[in-house]
């Protein structure tokens, strides 16, 4: 077995994507200061939509910052874990009739803002990692409820 990262194919980052509902959303502003915010997402497609209120994404993507897209799965005890990383630029949603398709799509926002808007990413490059699986520091411990002291 391999200690080494392996590279990720872009089609199965895509599909890997598909597995969390979590990732992060990054962009520098004009001064250097990058910034990180979490976002709620779903694949659509060849793309990834999220929805966000107005605020600093949605500042971001009016500006026409490019983003980058960052998610992860990991597996501490077996010290297993993949990464994948989709740059490109992003744009809001504004035709209705996409609106409400988009609408019908699996995207479960932890918090509901009647302002959100849909935002959909469409990558220019996409690249992934994944830490092959090691034998992991798993310990279990066995307690035994017949030893009641009372």
């Amino acid at each position: 077995m391999s200690d080494e990262l392996q590279r990720i194919d872009p089609a199965v980052c895509l599909a890997l994507l598909q597995r969390v509902t979590v990732g992060r959303i990054a962009w520098a502003e004009d001064d250097g200061t990058v910034t990180v915010l979490p976002v709620n997402f779903v694949v659509d497609g060849e793309t990834l939509v999220f929805t966000t209120a107005p605020g600093a994404k949605l500042d971001a993507v009016r500006g026409g910052r490019p983003l980058t897209f960052q998610a992860d799965d990991l597996e501490p005890a077996l010290r297993t874990a993949w990464s994948v990383l989709v740059v490109g630029r992003a744009e809001i949603v504004t035709d209705p009739d996409e609106t409400e398709r988009l609408r019908v799509l699996p995207l479960t926002p932890w918090v509901r803002s009647p302002e959100g808007s849909f935002v959909r990413l469409t990558p220019r490059k996409v690249s992934g990692r994944r830490i092959p699986l090691h034998a992991g520091g798993v310990t279990t411990e066995h307690i035994d409820t017949t030893d009641d002291p009372a």
